[in-house]
């Protein structure tokens, strides 16, 4: 399959790829363009996940690649990025599956699970046997998760019982399990609990009229006297500083993820550009569009810069919470500009979901909030070059 650079990656970034990433990125793309993107608009009308296709994600050999159990070849931080931004190009709320499923999921089992349950809940997680959700952020906690959890886990002999509320988890209607975060009752620290989604006590109930990420199935959680045995404890969570690694990890994709969103809009803005007749000409020969296209580049060129040295640097061992904390801010930040001047590229049609716009405009506000909003990343990097936290 022969590889062919994105419009969008101006200074053709991607072929510094080997030639296997390559192939399994034209693979990937072939799929996306094929499979999901003719059939996204529809679900996403109709805010529903396309479940069908979960096999065919899975089949593509790029969901768990970061452990070793389940990687299809050796890869990096880099190819997991251009991997995300593929995704994101198409549809945010497949990305978003995506980003759950094999960052938040199976990313906290690799950083945090024992062997044994590496072992076992791995493989069948990137088969999409099993389909995972994270419950981390909850009605009364979202940006302040670090100290302000209120669900509870209470050891009783072989078992944990929790109880708490959990809000905004991606998955969880429809998943398997849910990686459950909350505070020991004993010494008040963080720890992580793999609960079946079928347990007694376990209630998911999908937050209804999004108008962003629709086809994200996000669930509020309740947990009344939910029984967990030991063996499902997350073994290596201790506190919530092994939290904060597997986010760490999935923020720099999210900041890849974001990039993706910006070339999906501005490639839908672009090729609209070159169609639509006004004056007796297609709008793309107007100084004033061009300039909103040439600004869109700009930021996407600039964003994917950002995005690669960070991964860069997380594949030489190197980045820091600061360093994702930056990407995704930035990214994102540049992500909102850039879906705006597309819509508005498209005038009255900018807003018709039809042409694709529309969609990738709504779904930039969730992105632009989660994983870390743009004030909390902000801080984050404020204390790294200052020395001083600002958080309250």
């Amino acid at each position: 399959m022969t590889f062919e650079s994105l419009p969008s990656d101006f200074f053709h970034l991607e072929a510094s790829l080997s030639p296997v990433e390559l192939d399994k990125l034209m693979e990937l793309r072939t799929y996306l363009e094929t499979e999901i993107k003719p059939v996204i608009n529809d679900h996403w009308d109709r805010a529903e996940f396309p479940k069908a296709l979960v096999k065919g994600l899975a089949d593509t050999k790029l969901i768990g690649m970061a452990w070793p159990e389940t990687e299809p070849f050796p890869t990096t931080a880099v190819f997991r990025g251009w991997v995300a931004l593929e995704l994101a190009r198409i549809d945010a709320s497949v990305a978003t599956y995506v980003g759950v499923q094999n960052g938040l999921a199976m990313g906290s089992l690799g950083v945090c699970g024992s062997d044994e349950q590496r072992a076992y809940w791995l493989p069948k997680m990137n088969t999409g046997e099993i389909v995972g959700s994270f419950g981390l952020t909850e009605p009364l906690s979202g940006s302040d998760s670090a100290q302000g959890l209120r669900t509870t886990a209470t050891r009783e002999g072989d078992e944990w019982v929790l109880n708490g509320s959990k809000r905004w988890i991606g998955n969880a209607t429809w998943a398997d399990i849910c990686v459950i975060w909350a505070k020991d009752t004993t010494d008040g620290q963080v720890k992580g609990f793999i609960v079946p989604t079928n347990t007694p006590g376990y209630v998911a109930t999908k937050i209804e009229r999004k108008q962003s990420l629709r086809i994200v199935q996000n669930a509020d959680i309740t947990l009344t006297d939910v029984r967990v045995p030991e063996a499902n404890r997350l073994q290596k969570a201790n506190s919530f500083a092994d939290t904060a690694t597997v986010l760490r990890l999935t923020r720099a994709e999210v900041a890849w993820a974001a990039v993706g969103i910006a070339v999906g809009a501005y490639e839908a803005a672009l090729a609209y550009a070159k169609e639509r007749i006004q004056f007796g000409k297609p709008i793309a020969s107007h100084q004033m569009v061009q300039d909103l296209l040439v600004k869109s580049l700009g930021n996407i060129t600039s964003s994917l810069s950002l995005v690669l040295e960070t991964s860069r640097m997380q594949d030489a061992g190197k980045m820091k919470d600061e360093h994702a904390a930056l990407a995704k801010a930035v990214a994102t930040a540049r992500m909102r500009e850039s879906v705006a001047w597309c819509r508005e590229i498209l005038g009255g049609n900018g807003i018709v979901l039809d042409y694709d716009v529309a969609r990738f405009f709504a779904d930039a506000e969730a992105i632009y909030s989660y994983e870390g909003t743009r004030e909390m990343n902000t801080l984050i990097v404020g204390r790294a070059i200052t020395g001083h936290a600002a958080f309250v």
